[in-house]
């Protein structure tokens, strides 16, 4: 089944097309954002990093007290037949678990029985334009909650906090927000960790400071460790990337990204720099090395 650019969904046990899959008004996913998920790409007709976002979603789960409709097992094998029912080698996975159905009140102990849903599509946060040239940046206003208000490395289906701060990005004219912790410390972009590259070292944000845990994080430091790039996890200010020879975005969504300016002021030459360059021709080999293949499409 082939749902073209429209996507497709696994609801209650089908595949459908997304825009046919419905939950009820009831749901505290939808109510009080009461659940998590993941995003997942798809490259070359292979899931990346399968294993790792399941583990995550497991773990968010557990950290929100949320029991999973399915064992992982059964989640890993759905995830893969809505790749294949999308049929596209090329694309964006979001899978959600919600409390369910409950009452009104935010209560959640009568909610059940948990709902999962898988949707596959297309997703496309920068134009390729943006990509070649790099995109521009502006410090959001909102400051990234503290971890003792609301854990950001949980990805929790409340995510008003990036939200306001991309709507406050594109009213700027910018493409993307740059989050700061209530220290002043760079967190991350608003969809995305960020990293800059100052004397020929990589660094990007600790979780501690408000980052998300990112599989496409965690697999360009590995990439930086083949390559022989020095890469540590520390605290950023905006001054550290004022200093920067580079800096660059990495998401699921995202992909690897080129920033070429915060704030109206170029960062290092204005657009990509060379590390970022290795570092994208190694990610596109490992997205093929650590991706699960999907039968019929890799």
């Amino acid at each position: 089944m082939s749902a073209g650019n429209t996507g497709v969904c696994w609801i209650d046990g089908a595949i459908v097309p997304a825009s046919e899959a419905r939950v009820g008004v009831r749901d505290h996913g939808l109510l009080y954002g009461d659940g998590i998920f993941e995003g997942i790409r798809v490259r070359a007709g292979r899931v990346f990093r399968l294993g790792d976002h399941l583990a995550r979603f497991a773990a968010g789960a557990r950290a929100i007290g949320l029991t999973l409709p399915h064992p992982l097992e059964q989640i890993h094998a759905i995830v893969l037949a809505t790749v294949r029912a999308n049929g596209s080698r090329e694309a964006y996975v979001r899978l959600l678990a919600t409390r369910g159905e409950g009452p009104l009140g935010v209560d959640p102990l009568p909610c059940g029985p948990p709902r999962l849903l898988c949707l596959a599509d297309t997703i496309a946060l920068y134009a390729e334009e943006k990509r070649r040239l790099g995109i521009d940046l502006v410090t959001a206003s909102l400051r990234r909650p503290p971890a003792d208000v609301l854990d950001p490395r949980v990805k929790s289906l409340n995510y008003l906090n990036n939200v306001l701060a991309k709507l406050e990005a594109r009213q700027r004219g910018a493409d993307e927000a740059l989050l700061l912790n209530t220290a002043g410390h760079v967190a991350e972009a608003a969809v995305a960790n960020l990293f800059v590259v100052r004397g020929g070292e990589l660094a990007t944000p600790p979780g501690t400071d408000g980052a998300l845990e990112g599989i496409t994080r965690a697999t360009v430091l590995d990439l930086a460790a083949a390559l022989g790039i020095p890469a540590r996890e520390r605290s950023l200010g905006r001054f550290d990337l004022f200093a920067s020879e580079e800096c660059f975005l990495t998401g699921s969504g995202a992909g690897l990204v080129a920033v070429r300016s915060l704030d109206g002021r170029a960062i290092g030459g204005g657009g990509p720099g060379p590390i970022f360059g290795k570092l994208v021709a190694a990610f596109a080999d490992a997205c093929v090395a650590l991706g699960t293949p999907v039968a019929g499409l890799a």
